[in-house]
């Protein structure tokens, strides 16, 4: 699959926010759609855990990079599985990356609906993640999309 080019840069603060994040999430405290994905790293093998908003609609999951080509991105690509956990529960997923066709799509069906149930969640979207729900075809350039089936 040729990768389009990534300009979506990742904010500063993102690094901050997972740090706080991370413990909340494996505390089992919800914040809102976001989970801890651990996915083995491509280079050393090693488990690596970052939290992630999981998009969920109508039976379908998945996760959308916002800015781009990531580390989770690449380890996700490698593995092609990952660990979804909350708290004390689990999930191993398999993980598919989608073509830009099929992104826009997910797009479409699950991350606007989603973003859209909530004030918060759309203007977060919108202006943070800086996703054009709107407009998924443009919304899936540069960013990575899998879709997640339980094994």
């Amino acid at each position: 699959m040729e990768r389009a080019r990534s300009t979506h840069k990742l904010p500063r603060w993102v690094p901050y926010f997972n740090l706080i994040a991370r413990p909340i999430l494996a505390a089992g405290v919800p914040l809102g759609p976001d989970v801890l994905i651990t996915v083995r790293g491509r280079r050393t093998g090693l488990p690596r855990t970052t939290p992630l908003t999981l998009c969920q609609h109508a039976g379908r999951r998945g996760l959308i990079s916002p800015f781009g080509e990531t580390h989770w991105v690449r380890n996700l690509r490698a593995a092609g599985q990952a660990t979804i956990r909350l708290g004390s529960r689990s999930e191993e997923m398999k993980a598919i990356e989608l073509e830009p066709a099929e992104a826009a799509e997910f797009i479409r069906q699950v991350v606007a609906p989603q973003a859209r149930r909530s004030r918060f969640g759309n203007w977060f979207v919108r202006n943070v993640d800086r996703i054009d729900i709107d407009d998924p075809v443009e919304a899936a350039k540069g960013r990575p999309v899998f879709e997640l089936f339980t094994m």
